[in-house]
């Protein structure tokens, strides 16, 4: 197999280019590759160009161009064809004409960096030029480098090292009127979103930036609070940079600082905890406050709770008496019929408790009665 490097340079969608002087290669076998380094942005499209030559074979014989393709990796020692890899699927396209050939990459991605080298195959030999062409995809980001009354100088960053580039603003979606330079100093309101892009690459913008929304707040748990439980606060907001948080508690005649976090927890809270609460969220671009809301913690007062106690007992009580009487009245019960059988086998007496009761009563008026006639008879005599 041969091989050869060689570099011109570049056209197409390529941000930034490093030309080399041109390598002939072995025998007439080579690659011309346009550039050896290219640098783009994350979901453009790029071009990577090259064109190869090869020798006619001595003695007149046709020596024909069987096979052309790019490749980033090798399987089994052998070049893997780019057009069928999965990860650049429905992204790839190759187009060679005259000994000319182009790869076109769209939606680039990432995992996209690699070094693409080219391959051609003709019925005589196979060649391919290396060093190829490194590939290296950037996301453009968007920095806040300082802030101050107001304003704010952004810079527009990229990881490639073109310092020719020319760079458009945003300001709420419109584009500004000047740019080309990669920092900005800007005025900054509220409700003020900046972004920006490389001229000729408008539709892949930077992420935006912003200051903090109105800050959400949420209580867990939401249902009523009583002392001693817990409780979390969650303070969050849509911001870029990322928000700092902040929470307080509006006392009487000041603002007084909890926690310097998105969530503050109260693992016990007391009676003297309840009030008005509320949070702030920052970043370099501006800040923002919450709606204040109020939590009512509620007091467990100790005889409340002695006197629910005693309720308790009471009831606990008041059940548990007519059971014992229950119990002990069927106890009785059992222990008369035992007897009543003991004497009359042939007869089962089923005494009545308020039966017996009325019977023992008579007996007790009659014995009086007798008792009372020897005393009248004596008066009569």
């Amino acid at each position: 197999m041969r091989g050869a490097t060689m570099s011109l340079p570049a056209k197409g969608f390529v941000i930034f280019l490093l030309s080399t002087q041109v390598v002939q290669g072995q025998d007439d076998w080579g690659v011309t590759y346009s550039s050896t380094e290219i640098c783009a942005v994350k979901g453009s499209s790029v071009e990577i160009r090259c064109s190869y030559t090869y020798p006619s074979p001595l003695g007149g014989r046709v020596n024909t161009v069987e096979k052309t393709f790019w490749f980033t990796k090798q399987k089994d020692g052998e070049p893997v064809d780019l057009t069928t890899v999965s990860e650049y699927a429905g992204r790839v396209e190759e187009l060679c004409e005259n000994n000319i050939c182009t790869l076109r990459i769209k939606d680039l991605r990432e995992s996209d960096s690699a070094e693409y080298k080219f391959r051609f195959t003709t019925n005589y030999d196979k060649f391919f030029g290396e060093p190829g062409v490194t590939l290296s995809v950037t996301d453009l980001q968007l920095k806040v480098s300082r802030a101050y009354s107001g304003q704010a100088e952004l810079k527009c960053q990229t990881s490639c090292r073109a310092s020719d580039n020319s760079y458009i603003w945003y300001n709420n979606g419109e584009e500004l009127r000047t740019g080309v330079s990669y920092s900005r100093l800007v005025n900054f309101g509220s409700a003020d979103i900046y972004s920006c892009a490389l001229n000729g690459h408008e539709n892949h913008r930077s992420p935006s930036v912003y200051p903090p929304k109105l800050p959400s707040v949420s209580v867990s748990p939401s249902a009523e609070i009583e002392e001693g439980s817990s409780l979390t606060l969650s303070c969050s907001s849509d911001a870029n940079p990322a928000a700092n948080y902040t929470w307080y508690k509006d006392e009487t005649s000041y603002s007084s600082i909890l926690n310097e976090e998105p969530q503050f927890v109260f693992s016990s809270m007391q009676a003297s905890d309840s009030g008005e609460y509320f949070c702030s969220a920052e970043n370099k671009l501006g800040r923002r406050t919450s709606e204040k809301f109020f939590i009512d913690v509620k007091y467990n007062s100790p005889m409340i709770m002695n006197i629910t106690r005693l309720v308790l007992v009471v009831l606990v009580v008041l059940v548990l008496i007519p059971l014992l009487l229950f119990f002990l009245w069927m106890r009785k019960k059992k222990a008369l019929s035992s007897t009543t059988e003991a004497n009359e086998p042939t007869e089962t007496v089923e005494l009545d408790p308020f039966s017996v009761y009325e019977e023992v009563s008579d007996l007790n008026m009659v014995s009086a009665e007798q008792t009372e006639e020897p005393e009248e008879q004596e008066d009569l005599v």
